[in-house]
C-alpha cells in the first residue's frame, strides 16, 4: 500500500502523489518530484533572480505542510471555535479552504513531475496504480474502519462503508490532471503567451467540459421525493416505535441547492447508495437542525426529517468541480516551468488569482452561492484564487527572499504530508494513544493533557486551542526527525 523511502543527502525524494526519481525511463530527471526545479540554463547564464538548477521549490513543501496544519487546526479546534469550522452549508470559513489547498498543490506537483515524459504508457500505468493505492488508503482511513478519538473500537460493516473521502477526491483530481498532462499537451516550445495557450489548450477544453457537465447536472436534474432509514429511538422526529423507519424528504424540484434537494446528493444516492454516504454532514449544524447552530447540537422542535439524512461532502458530482482546482494548480505549475524570473512568475500568478477572485464574486452576485459541500463554481473560483494568493506569499517569502526559519515546521510537514495527514489529521495516532489508559478509558494521555491545559488557562476552549497548537508543533518535529533521517513515506 505505502512504502518507506530512505535517502541520503544526495538522493532525490518522491513526495505524496508524485512519481519517484528512479523512474528515469518515463520522467526525465529535470522533473524531479516535489520538486527540485530544473527549468532553465546553467546558473552562469540564467537571470540572477531565477531558480537555481537544483534548488528545491521549498515554497511547495511549505504550502503543503501549512495545509496539513490547517486541517489539524480546524478539525480538532473547530468544535470549540465554530467560526473556523466548516460552514454549515452556504458561505466559507477557514476550514473550507483546506480541501482546495490540497487539490491546488497536487496540480502544481503534477505539472513539475511531468515536464518531460519519455514513455507515456509507462507513465500512465504508474499514475493509475498510484490513484488506486491512494483511493484505497483513503477508504481505509475514512471508510468507517477507524472510529476516531474517544472510541476504542474499530471495524466497519461493508453494507455501511463510506466510499468517498478526502484522499479519494484527491485521487480523482490527481488522475484527471496527470492523464491530461501526459497525453493532452502540445509539443511546441513556449516563447510567448500564445504559444503557452497553444501548448495547454486541450487541458482547458477538459476544464470547460467538466464545468459544463457539473453545472448542467446541478441545475438541470429533477430531484424527486426520496427516503432514508432512521433509527426510531430518535424521539425528536416523533418516530413511534423502535427499530428503523423510512423518512420521506419531499422535493419535486429542479435546480435547488438546499441541503435536502440537490443534484449532488441525488447522484450519490443513486450511484453510491444511501447507506454508503457520510452520516454526520455539516448541514446538521444549520439553524433548522441544531439549537446550537452553527455548532452541532440537539434537534430543535419540529426539525425537518432531512436533518438526519446522510450526505457526502466529497461526493461524485462535486468532485468534478473539485478536479478543476487541480487543473488550475496545474497551470500555476506551468508558469513555474516556462517562466524563469521570480517577479515574472509572481505577476502572472497575481493576475490569474485576481481574475479567479473577481469571477467568483461575480458568480456570487448573479446567484451562485458559496458552498463547500456542493463545491459550487463560485466556491471553486474563490478558493482557487485564494490558493494562488497564498502560493505567491509563500513563494516570495521562502524562495525569493529566502526567509525560511519561521516556516521550517511547515516545510518538514510538507515533506512527509501523507504520514502526518494519516496519523494526525485522521486521528489515528491520538486514538491509538487513548488505548493506553489508567483504570478508565477517559484517563488517558490525550484527554489528560487537554484537561491540564484547560485548567491552567481556566477556559475549556482556549485550553483546546493551545493543545491543538502543541499537536501541530509535535507533528512538525516528528516530520523534522524523519527529514533528518532521510525517511519519506509515500504511496
Amino acid at each position: 500500500m505505502s512504502s518507506m523511502v530512505v535517502v541520503t543527502e544526495t538522493d532525490e525524494r518522491s513526495p505524496l502523489l508524485q512519481n519517484s526519481s528512479h523512474l528515469a525511463g518515463e520522467i526525465t530527471a529535470s522533473a524531479s518530484p516535489l520538486p527540485d526545479v530544473e527549468d532553465g540554463p546553467s546558473s552562469s547564464t540564467r537571470p540572477a533572480n531565477s531558480t537555481d538548477t537544483k534548488q528545491r521549490l521549498v515554497s511547495l513543501d511549505v504550502f503543503r505542510g501549512l495545509t496539513v496544519a490547517l486541517m489539524i487546526l480546524v478539525d480538532d479546534a473547530g468544535g470549540a471555535f465554530p467560526s473556523i469550522n466548516h460552514s454549515p452549508w452556504f458561505g466559507v470559513t477557514l476550514a473550507d479552504f483546506v480541501m482546495p489547498f490540497f487539490l491546488f498543490s497536487v496540480g502544481i506537483s503534477v505539472s513539475l513531475v511531468f515536464k518531460k515524459v519519455s514513455s507515456k504508457p509507462a507513465a500512465t500505468k504508474k499514475v493509475i496504480l498510484r490513484t488506486i493505492k491512494l483511493f484505497i488508503f483513503g477508504l481505509i482511513l475514512q471508510g468507517g474502519y477507524f472510529h476516531g478519538r474517544d472510541d476504542l473500537t474499530y471495524g466497519v460493516d461493508f453494507n455501511q462503508i463510506r466510499w468517498m473521502g478526502v484522499l479519494q477526491r484527491i485521487s480523482i483530481g490527481y488522475l484527471l490532471a496527470s492523464i491530461t498532462e501526459i497525453w493532452c499537451v502540445g509539443n511546441n516550445d513556449v516563447n510567448s503567451a500564445i504559444a503557452f495557450g497553444k501548448k495547454y489548450y486541450m487541458q482547458w477544453v477538459v476544464v470547460f467540459v467538466l464545468g459544463i457537465l457539473y453545472m448542467s447536472l446541478l441545475y438541470g436534474l429533477y430531484i424527486p421525493d426520496w427516503g432514508f432509514e432512521v433509527m426510531s429511538e430518535n424521539l425528536s422526529l416523533s418516530v413511534p416505535e423502535y427499530g428503523k423507519e423510512t423518512q420521506i424528504v419531499h422535493c419535486g424540484v429542479r435546480g435547488s441547492l438546499e441541503p435536502p434537494c440537490n443534484a449532488v446528493g441525488l447522484i450519490d444516492r443513486l450511484l453510491l447508495g444511501e447507506s454508503h454516504l457520510y452520516k454526520n454532514p455539516v448541514y446538521k449544524r444549520t439553524e433548522e437542525c441544531s439549537v446550537n447552530s452553527p455548532d452541532y447540537g440537539p434537534l430543535p422542535p419540529n426539525a425537518p426529517a432531512w436533518c438526519l439524512a446522510p450526505f457526502d461532502p466529497e461526493g461524485l458530482l462535486s468532485s468534478l468541480m473539485a478536479a478543476i482546482t487541480c487543473f488550475l494548480g496545474l497551470q500555476y505549475g506551468h508558469v513555474m516551468v516556462h517562466y524563469k524570473g521570480h517577479m515574472e512568475r509572481i505577476i502572472i500568478w497575481l493576475v490569474c488569482s485576481s481574475s479567479l477572485l473577481i469571477l467568483g464574486y461575480v458568480l456570487m452576485v448573479i446567484g451562485v452561492p458559496l458552498s463547500k459541500p456542493l463545491y459550487t463554481m463560485s466556491y471553486m473560483c474563490i478558493t482557487a484564487g485564494a490558493s494562488g494568493i497564498l502560493l505567491i506569499a509563500i513563494f516570495y517569502i521562502v524562495d525569493v527572499i529566502h526567509i525560511r526559519k519561521p516556516t521550517i515546521l511547515f516545510q518538514w510537514m510538507g515533506m512527509n504530508a501523507l504520514i502526518v495527514y494519516a496519523l494526525a489529521a485522521c486521528d489515528i495516532f491520538p486514538a491509538a494513544l487513548q488505548g493506553f489508559y489508567w483504570r478508565s478509558p477517559e484517563n488517558n494521555l490525550v484527554n489528560g493533557t487537554e484537561s491540564l491545559l484547560e485548567v491552567a488557562l481556566q477556559l475549556e476552549r482556549w485550553g483546546k486551542l493551545v493543545f491543538v497548537f502543541l499537536e501541530i508543533i509535535f507533528w512538525g518535529l516528528v516530520a523534522g526527525y524523519l527529514r533528518v533521517k532521510g525517511i519519506y513515506i509515500k504511496l
